[in-house]
């Protein structure tokens, strides 16, 4: 069972001798190191990620490594495992992942053209020096986004887990069967390799930032969920951020003590003033924020990662897309005044008329016909779904993470008295 140890192991003083042992046995020096991303579950294990420089016997390069304390199969390539008697951690370097063994192949342009070759895509060379490689994204032993430019084909290849990949590629088959505006499944590998088409549009998360650009209407954001088929309540049911206050908040709290009793009073509070209750019987997105939707001239036409689609209350896909542009708002002073007048003026319209069944126009959107979403019970999700993402600063190491967990734990706060007033301002 791991312990704050864990954490301290893997980001304090013992870290670059774990990493500089695991370094050694391939004939690289240790020079630099800092915290690229953390993943602390008390209770369960903890993983981390390195960006590092490393000399070797020609060059110094700049490296992404990984350690873990979670058991990994002790065959994985590439991977060491150090023991002191009592703990194991295994090292990495990237793309060498214990948990993502296709991450080499999407990474390697030569096998990588032999994956698109018998897919039929993109008129590759076999050794695959016509494409170009981007990784855009990577969680240790999660997932990987890689985007692929070949000479006639631009994809993106998601790598994940091999027992998840066939379950993806299905859930955008049946998105892509009802004309959702999801990226369309090319194919699938054993390993965990998923190929997804583009999609055209900016992203929303862009668009915020910019004071002149065009936004979705609430009404087009319920548009695009009314979308979601009923098939979507078949699949497995994703855990919503209220359900999981406690777990957040213990994060919170081994990562920084003094905001503990705080953090767990706050879990406590959105526990009590969450007030559906019952089984979950809409089709949700299940992570619908900012940066999963595509806009075109104000207008949602991009839908991405479809991965938690499933049943469940749809004031949590509504409270996402509100707690994510309420952090926003802590994020960059300019934009503060403006990105909380937009959080609060979002959550006034989705809680009125943000129902699964909403008409579609503006004109028939009164009080008749259109199923309003509990305001309390919305602020309190709201602010769920802010505890949740109070953990992401000290997760990827921002320098200053200690004060922005407080100024999101601030915003948590405000979103549990506006729940206690009804949902009023």
């Amino acid at each position: 069972m791991t312990t704050d140890r864990d954490l301290a192991m893997l980001t304090g003083e013992a870290a670059p001798g774990l990493l500089a042992a695991a370094l050694g046995t391939a004939g690289g020096e240790l020079v630099s190191w800092r915290v690229r991303d953390v993943d602390h579950r008390p209770g369960g294990s903890t993983t981390a990620s390195y960006r590092a420089v490393v000399r070797w016997a020609d060059e110094e390069r700049r490296e992404t490594l990984g350690a873990t304390t979670s058991k990994v199969d002790p065959g994985a390539p590439g991977v060491l495992s150090l023991s002191d008697g009592e703990r194991e951690v295994s090292v990495w370097r990237f793309p060498q992942d214990p948990g993502l063994p296709a991450l080499a192949a999407a990474t390697d342009k030569r096998a990588l053209a032999s994956v698109l070759r018998s897919y039929g895509l993109g008129d590759v060379d076999a050794d695959g020096r016509s494409l170009r490689v981007t990784v855009r994204a990577y969680r240790p032993r999660r997932r990987a986004v890689i985007e692929v430019v070949a000479p006639t084909a631009r994809l993106f290849v998601k790598v994940l887990r091999p027992s998840r990949v066939r379950d993806l590629h299905e859930r955008h088959r049946l998105l892509a069967e009802a004309e959702m505006p999801t990226p369309r499944s090319l194919g699938w590998t054993d390993d965990g390799l998923l190929l997804l088409q583009p999609l055209h549009g900016t992203s929303m998360r862009k668009a915020l930032w910019d004071p002149s650009a065009a936004l979705p209407t609430p009404i087009g954001v319920v548009e695009v969920l009314n979308r979601l088929p009923e098939a979507v309540l078949d699949l497995p049911r994703r855990t919503s951020w209220t359900e999981g206050a406690g777990h957040y908040a213990a994060l919170l709290g081994a990562a920084l003590p003094a905001e503990a009793d705080r953090a767990a009073g706050l879990a406590g509070e959105i526990s009590r003033l969450t007030t559906a209750t019952g089984s979950p019987d809409e089709p949700v997105h299940g992570d619908f924020y900012e940066a999963q939707l595509l806009l075109t001239e104000g207008r949602i036409t991009g839908l991405l990662d479809v991965d938690t689609a499933g049943p469940g209350h749809r004031a949590d896909d509504l409270a996402c897309l509100v707690g994510h542009v309420a952090v926003l708002g802590t994020m960059r002073p300019e934009h503060r005044d403006r990105l909380t007048a937009l959080a609060a003026a979002w959550f006034d319209e989705l809680s009125f008329r943000g129902g699964r069944g909403s008409t579609a126009s503006h004109a028939a959107l009164g009080k008749q016909g259109a199923e309003a979403v509990d305001p309390a019970d919305l602020a309190a999700r709201v602010a769920g779904v802010v505890l949740s993402l109070a953990t992401g600063p000290h997760r990827v190491q921002e320098s200053d993470w200690q004060d922005s967990t407080r100024r999101r734990l601030d915003v948590v706060e405000h979103w549990v008295d506006r729940a206690s007033r009804g949902g009023a301002a």
